[in-house]
């Protein structure tokens, strides 16, 4: 009955690495209200100081001071229908099914400003939300043994600079200071360990110290499950580079990078076999044979970096177009070892083994008058899970399009609301995901479960923001 448990911190952090907005895994909302309008095609408009996190080198289009604080508010839906989830031993889980598991709605907000302090350089900084998620499956669903609970946060401070070379060619660059932080549960197969030692002598000694500390060890027989809290949080750091090439003046190109980021996720293990039997005797034989004790966990993990291509073309006094092509290079990222400092406990290895993924969006604006701009757009994004054996109930990712509208209007020739509304809807996302290591193995940690069933997912975000020119 071994299990330690960080394994969900890393995968919802992994969760989270996919740097471009509405990216696959578990990207948060939106970086640029004024972005998901046009379904985060318009990098290289560079219209506004949220050219910081798409493009640092459009800074040089953007004159004075100018700020923009915004909030995108994110709705999902999920269900999840179970095929025949089992414990270790290929008894069903049992349990019950998977309701209400995600938040009626999540608010991720980001502030932006931008300087311009002369005629080639600019400054800014953008602080945003890149990643997050709160799902909560509860402790009796029937995929309990690979997740019960996981709440991950972030945020992200970009100081960036631009450089204007000349008329054609500007140039950007950016650090990133990203703070993660996470809690997660999952219960432990209590009952699935004492029905496999049943008939051994490893159950004949367990009865028999219960019985010589005065507990009761009928109790054996009706076992429930006990469960571990997990925490963890890092400041990790990278960079973003990009370029901006204005061929003239209705027509611009533009190449950005974001870095990976190496994580060192610190935090800390809280096991709970109180509610195992009524029998504080009986549970706490079970936890001393379990090996589980209150620890530290650690794990490194490096996110992907990613590569965007994009171009923007004012056709006319009235019509925009805009198109994008982001790079993730997912493949860095096989299977995860969690450690347990100062433990005897062995690694737990969750097989991620994510691919390279491509997002594809195309946008365009129409000025309606000289105070209202309407915008829409559509993006296909892939996600990086390969398939359902390699599917984890923290993150039941598919590919998925999204379609956007949205708008802004002039308040002043100084101030402006963005306004922005997105549909994502995603693919059936099959899991039939397998923990390779079972309770009672020595070497490794691991419930030894198989999660089985199908996610039905789509979600809505309304994004708001303010613009001000000072």
């Amino acid at each position: 009955m071994q299990h330690k448990y960080l394994p969900l911190i890393i995968a919802a952090a992994l969760s989270a690495m996919s740097v471009g907005a509405h990216a696959s895994g578990y990207r948060f909302g939106s970086q640029s209200v004024a972005g998901q309008g046009t379904a985060e095609s318009n990098a290289a408009e560079a219209n506004d100081a949220t050219t910081i996190f798409s493009n640092p080198a459009g800074m040089s289009r953007l004159d004075g001071l100018q700020i923009t604080a915004g909030a995108t508010v994110v709705v999902p839906h999920s269900t999840f229908n179970d095929s025949g989830s089992t414990r270790f031993t290929g008894s069903p889980t049992g349990g019950t099914a998977a309701s209400d598991y995600v938040p009626s709605s999540v608010t991720a907000p980001s502030f932006y400003a931008s300087k311009k302090l002369n005629d080639q350089w600019a400054v800014g900084l953008g602080m945003f939300v890149p990643y997050g998620t709160k799902i909560q499956y509860g402790n009796t669903w029937t995929g309990r043994y690979a997740l019960s609970d996981v709440k991950l946060e972030s945020v992200t401070l970009n100081p960036s600079a631009s450089f204007k070379l000349n008329e054609h060619h500007a140039f950007g660059f950016g650090i990133d200071a990203e703070f993660m932080k996470a809690n997660l549960g999952q219960a432990v197969d209590v009952p699935g360990s004492v029905a496999a030692l049943a008939g051994t002598p490893n159950a004949a000694a367990l009865a028999k110290q219960i019985a010589a500390l005065g507990g009761n060890p009928a109790l054996l027989r009706a076992t429930r499950d006990a469960h571990g809290s997990n925490d963890g949080k890092d400041w990790g750091w990278g960079f973003n580079l990009g370029y901006m090439f204005t061929l003239d003046k209705d027509t611009r190109f533009g190449v950005s990078y974001r870095s990976p980021i190496v994580h060192k996720l610190r935090g800390s293990t809280v096991w709970d076999f109180s509610k195992v039997t009524d029998d504080p005797i009986v549970n706490g034989v079970l936890q001393a044979a379990s090996h589980k004790v209150n620890s530290a966990a650690l794990v490194e993990l490096r996110t992907p970096e990613t590569l965007s291509v994009n171009a923007f073309h004012q056709f006319d006094s009235k019509w925009a177009g805009m198109a994008d092509v982001t790079f993730v290079r997912h493949n860095r990222l096989g299977d995860l070892d969690i450690q347990f400092p100062g433990t005897s406990e062995g690694a737990e290895v969750i097989r991620q083994q994510w691919k390279n993924t491509v997002r594809v969006s195309l946008g365009g604006n129409y000025a309606y008058n000289e105070n209202l701009t309407l915008r829409a757009g559509v993006a296909y994004d892939q996600s990086p899970v390969q398939n359902a054996e390699l599917t984890h109930p923290a993150l039941p990712d598919s590919d998925r399009m999204q379609y956007s509208i949205g708008a802004n209007w002039k308040l002043s020739p100084r101030s402006s609301i963005d306004l922005a509304y997105s549909f994502l809807d995603f693919k059936d996302a099959n899991i039939n995901y397998t923990n390779k290591c079972n309770p009672l193995a020595t070497a490794c940690t691991g419930n030894g479960e198989t999660t089985r069933g199908t996610y039905q997912t789509h979600l809505s975000l309304i994004g708001i923001a303010y613009n001000y020119k000072f």
